[in-house]
C-alpha cells in the first residue's frame, strides 16, 4: 500500500498553520487532537474484547502474551509487558515485549529494522511461540514487515495473533485473527505517528493487559493484590491496600506484610483467617 494513501500520513487541515500558532494556541490544537483518540478506541471496544477473552484464555491455559512492534510501537509493547511483574506480580517471561532492532532499539532509532520480515519470523521461533500462546502484532500503519511476517509466522505455529493499528492494511490484518484497528486519523505533524496513533495503542494496550491480569486473578476488587514490594512507595501502597481491606491499624498491617513475605494478598488472607 502506497505510504500516501494511509490515514495516518495524510496532512491534517487543522493543523496546516502549525509553525506560525502562538505557542497557546499550538498546545491547544494538539489537546483537541488527543481528545479524539479515545473515541477512535471506543469503536474498536468489541475486537478489543475479543482479543481480550482469547489472550486471558491462553494466558490461564498457561501459555504467554508476546507484543512485537517495530519503533513507537514496539517500545509501547515493551513497557507494557514490563510493568506487568512489579503491578501484578506475575513471571517476567509471562508477557514479553519483542521490538524489532532489539533492546538497543529501545532508546535509539532503528528505522530499517521494520522493514526485516526475516527478523520478525526468526524472533517468534527464537521464542518457541506455540498453540498455547498469543501474539500481538503492533503497527500503526500496518506496513511494517518485520511485524507482518512475525505475526504470519506466529499463526503458522498456531498461537492467537491480534494486531493494533491505526490504518486498515490489508496485508497485516489478513495475518490477524482479531484486528483492532483506532483509526485515529491524520497526526498534528504530518506522519508523526507517535502522537495520536501512539496513544490509541497505548490505551489498547492498558486495556488487554489489564483485562488479561483480572481473569487471571490477580487483582482483588480494584486492587492489586501482588503487586511486588521494591521500594519504599510500593511498601505504602501494600500497607494502604492492606489497611483498607482489612480494617486493621497501620502498625498491624506492616507486621502482617513482613510476614507475608511483602504479599498483600498473604497479608490480607492471613488477617482475614484471625478475624474469622
Amino acid at each position: 500500500m502506497d505510504l500516501r494513501k494511509l490515514a495516518t500520513e495524510q496532512p491534517n487541515p487543522r493543523s496546516e498553520a502549525l509553525d506560525r500558532l502562538p505557542l497557546g494556541q499550538l498546545l491547544q490544537l494538539i489537546n483537541d487532537e488527543d481528545r479524539t483518540v479515545p473515541d477512535a478506541v471506543q469503536r474498536c471496544l468489541s475486537e478489543i474484547e475479543a482479543a481480550a477473552r482469547a489472550i486471558g484464555e491462553r494466558l490461564k491455559a498457561g501459555g504467554r502474551l508476546f507484543y512485537i512492534g517495530a519503533g513507537t510501537s514496539g517500545r509501547l509493547g515493551c513497557v507494557d509487558a514490563s510493568e506487568m511483574p512489579p503491578t501484578y506480580g506475575v513471571e517476567p517471561t509471562l508477557v514479553q515485549g519483542i521490538i524489532a532492532g532489539g533492546p538497543k532499539a529501545l532508546t535509539q532509532s532503528q528505522e530499517g529494522a521494520e522493514d526485516d520480515g526475516a527478523a520478525g519470523v526468526a524472533d517468534i521461533a527464537g521464542r518457541a511461540i506455540g498453540l498455547k500462546d498469543a501474539v500481538v502484532g503492533l503497527s500503526a500503519s500496518g506496513r511494517a514487515r518485520y511485524v507482518r511476517d512475525a505475526l504470519a509466522e506466529a499463526r503458522l505455529r498456531g498461537a492467537f495473533t491480534a494486531c493494533v493499528t491505526c490504518n486498515r492494511h490489508p496485508e497485516l490484518l489478513a495475518q490477524a485473527d482479531v484486528a483492532i484497528v483506532a483509526e485515529t486519523g491524520p497526526e498534528i505533524v504530518t506522519g508523526s505517528t507517535r502522537m495520536k496513533a501512539g496513544t490509541a495503542q497505548k490505551l489498547v494496550l492498558n486495556m488487554l493487559s489489564t483485562a488479561a491480569m483480572v481473569q487471571l486473578g490477580r487483582v482483588k476488587g480494584n486492587r492489586m493484590v501482588d503487586l511486588q514490594v521494591k521500594c519504599e512507595k510500593l511498601r505504602e501502597r501494600a500497607r494502604n491496600l492492606v489497611m483498607d481491606a482489612t480494617g486493621v491499624a497501620e502498625a498491624e498491617a506492616l507486621r502482617a506484610l513482613d510476614a507475608a513475605g511483602g504479599s498483600p494478598r498473604k497479608a490480607i488472607e492471613a488477617l482475614t483467617r484471625v478475624r474469622a
